[in-house]
């Protein structure tokens, strides 16, 4: 089944969520809100905080047919399914856009089974950095920066065909793994 983006009110992510979960079946649709867990400083204490990955987008799994189309349209807080060509001709049925495999393998990649990026343990010596453990082991090429101090990445994901920069959370790990 291929995957598409809705596109919602932003901020209402999780009540549409909720409305996709009461009018469907996981085996007709399966839905997900991609999220990344950050270090943020709060009255001087630092605390996770969970905040989307895409805001104002959900990502469904689904055949679409006529009748999911029109039931998606009916929920609250939806505006469109991301397209780049009309979203439906009598004559022609549907032509929506779906979400690249590389762009969704990477991103369930990145989340685990609670849709969380969670953090990654991360070694830097100089400008290189190592990923030791965590939903970044192996994807060092999609780090573009590190804040040591924030103790955040900036990563690059294409989505939909574009590119994004987004911050996940790090543990930086002072030892050199090699030597440990």
């Amino acid at each position: 089944m291929p995957w598409y983006a809705l596109f919602i009110e932003n901020g209402k992510e999780e009540i549409v969520q909720r409305f996709i979960r009461m009018y469907f079946t996981e085996s007709s649709l399966i839905s997900i809100v991609p999220r990344r867990k950050i270090p943020e400083k709060k009255e001087g204490i630092m605390v996770n905080s969970l905040r989307l990955l895409f805001p104002g987008y959900i990502l469904i799994k689904t055949d679409m047919t006529e009748e999911i189309y029109y039931t998606l349209n009916k929920i609250p807080y939806f505006y469109k399914i991301v397209s780049q060509g009309c979203h439906y001709s009598k004559k022609e049925g549907f032509h929506l856009s779906t979400i690249s495999d590389a762009e969704i393998d990477l991103i369930q990649q990145l989340i685990n089974e609670n849709e969380v990026i969670d953090y990654s343990q991360i070694y830097v010596e100089g400008s290189k950095v190592t990923v030791q453990s965590g939903p970044l082991t192996g994807l060092e090429a999609i780090i573009k920066k590190i804040d040591k101090h924030k103790k955040r990445a900036k990563i690059r994901l294409n989505f939909m065909k574009s590119e994004r920069t987004v911050d996940v959370g790090i543990e930086i790990i002072s030892n050199n793994p090699r030597f440990t």
